[in-house]
């Protein structure tokens, strides 16, 4: 079996004639601003000639499900996607492909040489993971989710694995959206991956997932990814002492057998750039520069783009928040003051203070002092109205936060992430149908 590194969470796998894709990213940056760590780039050409038997997709989050990527390949490839909801499955169909088909939880899928078997994450609404088999050989994806327990205890009769695809790197979302809630100090391994590695008891380890570093210049790179290559493989061999921690880079490929782990050729069409054993380099310490200096980084608005902005922070806002249920145990089920800070290119904000209790949001004066602040750079505002932008990659800083209240239930983020799905893709669909005609 021979298995090679795209880049994240994407890996083509190689039997019998038969060869299988996984999460296909074929960008870089992709998702927006997530650029490839080490640094790559694609020949294009090449990967319009793949002819892959199938193409396995673990969830529809937008660094594993691109549409972007998926029109790179001919139409005639199947396409198996786990996701409980039939839009993205039209959209796909939208985008041309023909035979677009469901996964269903432990239910097996014979694509030539393998059988591929989906296996249940820990938020199984969105997630998926991969067993994969071939030639007698034993392979886990975990793709970049948390292991169910009663998962593992499904798993542990397969041991010893031959490999397992495990994502190594925990992301900081919160401590960079609430940064006075960032722990501070050297950052523990989950306290779970022992006990799952040993259960499993696989024979290769590869750390997988979360490859890439925001734009060059972001406080991201130090403050988001925590866990570097060389923590994970030192725990890993104490952990595991008889198995071996196996660093695929993009393109990097190897050949798996019941005897041996071997070298094999690369990708031809993933082009490495520069240094690639590089690592990541997290600063519990680091001071994120204010939203003012952030914002100086993108481009400024249009008119037309600045007053969709304006719109939805005096309307849009208000609309979308008042159609939704507040959770009964939300900081905002008791009367406060909110203030929304969008800050333009040139640094300077516009600043929107709401009256907010329960379901009910008002536009206010300045007479009253917020109790919780979001800010954000117009920019990347508009990104998440128009372009379908994640969370993760839009500098939002939320500020005076109870520390006991739930990030998640900030204004902006309810309105607009609630009932949000697939919405990059379908920007990415509106751009590529523009496009083509």
């Amino acid at each position: 079996m021979k298995i090679s590194r795209i880049l994240h969470a994407g890996y083509v796998f190689e039997s019998g004639g038969t060869q299988i894709v996984f999460d296909p990213i074929f960008e870089n940056p992709f998702s927006r601003n997530c650029h490839a760590f080490p640094d790559v780039r694609f020949d294009l050409a090449q990967v319009r000639a793949l002819r892959p038997d199938a193409v396995f997709i673990s969830h529809f989050h937008d660094d594993h499900c691109s549409l972007e990527s998926l029109d790179l390949l001919d139409r005639a490839t199947p396409i198996y996607l786990y996701c409980l909801f039939d839009e993205l499955f039209a959209m796909i169909r939208e985008l041309g492909f023909a035979d677009v088909q469901p996964l269903a939880l432990d239910v097996p899928v014979v694509i030539g040489e393998f059988e591929v078997i989906p296996r249940r994450a820990l938020e199984a609404d969105v997630d998926s993971m991969f067993q994969v088999r071939a030639e007698g050989l034993n392979v886990l994806n975990v793709v970049d989710s948390w292991m169910d327990p009663e998962t593992l205890e499904q798993l542990k009769p397969y041991a010893p694995w031959d490999m397992v695809l495990w994502p190594f790197q925990t992301m900081r979302e919160v401590d960079v959206i609430a940064p006075s809630r960032a722990e501070r100090g050297p950052v523990e391994l989950p306290e779970e991956w022992p006990e799952q590695l040993q259960a499993l008891a696989p024979r290769y380890v590869v750390p997988s997932s979360c490859q890439f570093n925001q734009e060059p210049w972001s406080w991201y790179n130090r403050a988001m990814f925590p866990i570097t290559y060389r923590q994970f493989e030192q725990a890993v061999c104490e952990w595991l002492p008889a198995a071996r921690v196996v660093r695929l880079n993009p393109s990097v490929a190897v050949e798996l057998s019941a005897a041996a782990l071997t070298p094999a050729e690369p990708l031809p069409w993933v082009l490495p750039v520069g240094d690639q054993d590089i690592d990541f380099a997290y600063d519990p310490d680091i001071v994120p520069p204010p939203t003012s200096d952030i914002a100086q980084h993108f481009a400024a608005l249009t008119e037309e783009q600045a007053a969709r902005v304006e719109a939805f922070c005096c309307e849009g806002l208000i609309e979308r928040y008042q159609d939704m249920e507040l959770p009964e145990d939300s900081y905002f089920s008791t009367p406060c003051v909110w203030q929304l800070s969008v800050y333009e290119q040139v640094g300077e904000a516009r600043h929107y203070r709401y009256r907010i209790h329960g379901d009910t949001i008002a536009l206010m004066g300045d007479e009253e002092a917020p109790t919780w602040t979001t800010e954000i750079p117009a920019a990347k505002l508009y990104a998440g109205l128009a372009l379908g932008e994640s969370l993760t990659s839009m500098y939002m800083r939320i500020k005076g936060a109870p520390a006991d209240a739930d990030i998640v239930d900030d204004p902006l983020i309810r309105t607009l992430f609630d009932n949000a799905f697939a919405a990059y893709q379908a920007a990415q669909l509106r751009r590529i149908k523009a496009r083509t005609g």
